[in-house]
């Protein structure tokens, strides 16, 4: 009876094992070696990163995570459309915007008194930058996103920063404000979110049309 018994619980650990080897492939290889040909076939560019070009056909970043455009000191480089700031740090624990591998907001409050006085401050610098009243900063321009690797900026506050690119760049205002147009995403199904412009893929083209232009 008791070498009966063992000889059981024996069978089913051995059918119990085997079956987990068998999923463990089934799940490793077959299920994971379907999905990976299939997003290279069907969805090539996405399942890649959804890369963005240089110049030169290298990459200079993915359409969907964001980059700041400033110089070593953080300051703004007028030759590209400004992001909205970011609140991501390094592995130092010290601000780094736009940090891919520390995505995060600042979790501040809409009332603390730290951050109010960052925004004001951003509103002011955002002003001088455009040229343009403080009552004419959108939001956007001074609140950073709960990522930290926002893409795209509103419709608003691409286009008062429309004149500065255009000036540094010595471009005529209408042909920035057509590549504004080109990259900005409408609401979903006419009345979803709101209205964005991407970021990245406008000043990389931006970038692009320079060199055809040079």
């Amino acid at each position: 009876m008791m070498k009966s018994t063992i000889a059981l619980q024996l069978r089913s650990l051995w059918a119990g094992f085997r079956a987990m080897i068998i999923i463990t492939a089934f799940v490793s290889l077959v299920y994971t070696g379907a999905l990976t040909a299939i997003g290279q076939f069907a969805f090539n560019e996405k399942a890649n990163g959804s890369m963005i070009e240089g110049n030169s056909g290298e990459a200079v970043g993915s359409k969907y995570i964001g980059q700041s455009f400033t110089d070593a000191r953080g300051v703004a480089l007028k030759r590209y459309f400004q992001s909205r700031p970011s609140a991501t740090l390094g592995s130092d624990g010290e601000s780094s915007p736009y940090n891919g591998a520390a995505s995060l907001g600042s979790n501040l409050g809409a009332s603390n008194a730290d951050l109010v006085k960052v925004i004001k401050e951003r509103k002011a610098a955002v002003a001088k930058l455009e040229g343009v009243s403080i009552d004419d900063v959108p939001a956007d321009a001074v609140t950073a996103s709960a990522s930290g690797l926002d893409y795209q900026i509103s419709t608003a506050y691409a286009q008062i920063q429309i004149r500065r690119v255009a000036e540094a760049r010595g471009l005529d205002t209408a042909a920035v404000r057509k590549l504004v147009d080109r990259y900005t995403t409408h609401r979903g199904l006419g009345f979803i979110g709101e209205p964005g412009v991407n970021i990245v893929e406008l000043n990389a083209a931006l970038d692009r049309a320079d060199a055809t232009v040079h």
